[in-house]
């Protein structure tokens, strides 16, 4: 049996279920956190260039985190695990997220260059200051909340680059270590929010499976550190 909802994709109640497993910085961790539960990931340690990994109860598809919840909306993966900073800039997703899984520590922050005053000057003389930033959503909300007006540019590439050349005066950027900022000579203004790994499921999946879909979340739980 498989249910369709409109704009959800078609989510089927048999055969394996199908976990979405970003690629990336979240990889190995994601891989550990699915041992733990149990879910042989040798062959998607290996050397093979396959995306697909199919199993007798759970199939592996591995892909950018930013598509997981693409995927697992339109029900092309159940369930699947990304980051934090992904589900926040894709808030229109309709997906259910069932468990912060620990890992993957980031901080999403407000960063500009050391001892340069252009953040607070332009909000000062302009009214406004110019932000680079890969995330244009989460840093239209954050600054949309505390009141201020801002100009977001969205970049693709290395976004540290841009208060250097002068396109911005600060960026919103995720960072782990912040040594990237320091090489770069730029520095954490603000911190907007801490984001780690989640749990995702399939609304229809979710219903459909939910005994699969809720053992799968427990088992994932017992490996989450406290």
């Amino acid at each position: 049996m498989s249910v369709e909802v409109a704009g959800m994709g078609r989510a089927k109640a048999e055969g394996p279920l199908k976990l979405a497993v970003p690629r990336g910085a979240l990889f190995g961790e994601t891989l550990d956190a699915l041992d733990l539960a149990g879910i042989d990931t040798s062959e998607v340690r290996g050397e093979s260039r396959a995306l697909i990994f199919p199993g007798p109860e759970i199939s592996l598809v591995t892909m950018r985190p930013s598509d997981v919840p693409t995927y697992v909306e339109g029900g092309a993966a159940d369930v699947g695990i990304t980051g934090k900073d992904v589900l926040l800039e894709q808030s229109d997703r309709m997906v259910y997220e069932l468990l912060d899984l620990g890992f993957g520590r980031c901080r999403m922050v407000l960063a500009g260059r050391k001892g340069d005053k252009r953040l607070g000057e332009s909000e000062r003389r302009l009214g406004m200051m110019r932000i680079a930033t890969k995330y244009p959503r989460i840093a239209e909300r954050h600054f949309e909340q505390t009141g201020r007006q801002v100009e977001v540019i969205e970049v693709k590439g290395s976004v540290e680059l841009a208060p250097l050349t002068g396109l911005a005066d600060g960026i919103v950027d995720l960072v782990a270590t912040g040594r990237t900022l320091e090489e770069n000579d730029l520095e954490v203004r603000e911190e907007i929010v801490t984001c780690t790994a989640r749990f995702v499921a399939n609304r229809v999946a979710h219903k459909l499976r939910s005994r699969e879909v809720d053992q799968l979340t427990a088992k994932l739980g017992e490996g989450v550190p406290r």
